[in-house]
């Protein structure tokens, strides 16, 4: 039986009150004039640009004071959301930007916030190590009157971040069921498994929850399934292990590219080539190998590195007053949830220049 409810229901809930749903909106080309200003243009007769083509939020504008605080650059995607935001202030000019050492330690992070607060920063982005430890002191912020942006691990109280910036997790797990529906083309015997990340974290729970509801859509089921860490040396262990009790495969979704490259090397090492691998999370390595094509990974789905330069972004039109552009709200969201598309040798030319390295 094709279940098709839960889909739509979990959708509805998890996307309810979002604003913008891709990366493509944070394009921030924007008019800045005001009504009266174009018309006082358009009345004097003279040659200017009305304002609508004569202002742009990436135009320099005052100066912005922005503090940055992450989780250790302990993984290749993690350690690009912070490659990401410098990369992001260095093209503008009127971005201070104050960047704290990556950590693990909530304690410190904690306290990487409060001299954020105590130097009177304009503005916090935030990813947190662990969101509802870091709640209370960007709870602290918010009431300085210091704008938080919360990025990818969210607080657990809404008035603790003036704007969240997500990527799509259970988003991710449909994108990947959907494209093993795609593919196995309406064999309802295909045999899918799934190696996750770490079982205890919202986000794994997310993703699996989005492939199985997308699998259901097309009446397939996860057949085998096991959680790894995040980690090369995890997922080679834990493909070795599913690949020993599963003697055949049809598709293989791994929900990160850097646990993938553990479990592309325990494929390799198995002889192993009659399934297709989907990625996940977007990386470098996994779109190359996407190109070459001599690999079982033939997709990857996109967990956006560019949250963090997002938020930066958001920040600075968020204290400079301005708006985004392409919306015709006149304030900044206070959610932006960015899209999960799946990366093909179709497309994989579109994502690579931005992709990390696992």
């Amino acid at each position: 039986m094709r279940l098709r409810t839960p889909l739509r229901r979990h959708q509805s809930r998890r996307y309810t009150g979002l604003v913008v749903g891709a990366v493509a909106v944070l394009s921030l080309a924007a008019c800045t004039g005001s009504a009266e200003d174009a018309a006082d243009d358009e009345n004097s007769g003279s040659d200017s640009a009305p304002a609508a083509a004569a202002g742009s939020n990436d135009e320099e504008g005052d100066q912005v004071t922005i503090g940055f605080s992450a989780p250790a650059a302990d993984h290749g995607w993690m350690a690009a959301i912070t490659n990401n935001v410098r990369d992001l202030a260095e093209e503008y000019p009127d971005i201070d930007l104050q960047v704290a050492e990556g950590t693990n330690d909530v304690n410190l992070q904690i306290s990487q916030v409060e001299t954020f607060i105590n130097d009177k920063v304009d503005a916090i982005v935030l990813l947190p190590f662990d969101g509802a430890a870091m709640t209370p002191v960007a709870i602290k912020a918010m009431e300085a009157g210091i704008p938080v942006i919360n990025v990818d691990r969210e607080f657990d109280d809404p008035n603790a971040a003036r704007v969240t910036v997500l990527g799509d997790n259970y988003g991710m797990g449909v994108s990947a069921g959907q494209y093993v529906c795609e593919q196995a083309g309406g064999d309802k015997d295909a045999i899918v498994a799934e190696i996750a990340g770490i079982d205890s974290l919202p986000l794994t729970q997310d993703r699996s929850q989005g492939f199985e509801d997308a699998l259901s859509e097309c009446g397939l089921d996860v057949d085998a399934r096991q959680a790894a860490e995040f980690t090369v040396e995890s997922g080679e262990e834990v493909a070795a292990n599913l690949l020993q009790a599963e003697p055949k495969i049809d598709f293989l979704w791994n929900h990160d590219d850097d646990q993938g490259v553990g479990v592309l090397a325990a494929i390799e090492n198995a002889g192993r080539d009659e399934f297709t691998m989907i990625g996940g999370a977007g990386s470098a390595n996994a779109m190359r190998a996407i190109q070459d094509d001599n690999s079982v990974l033939k997709a990857t789905v996109i967990y956006p590195s560019t949250q963090g330069a997002d938020g930066v972004k958001l920040a600075r039109l968020l204290v400079q007053g301005k708006a985004m552009s392409d919306l015709v709200e006149v304030e900044v969201p206070r959610t932006v949830q960015l899209y999960a598309p799946v990366v093909t040798s179709d497309n994989v030319d579109q994502f690579i220049d931005s992709a990390f390295e696992s």
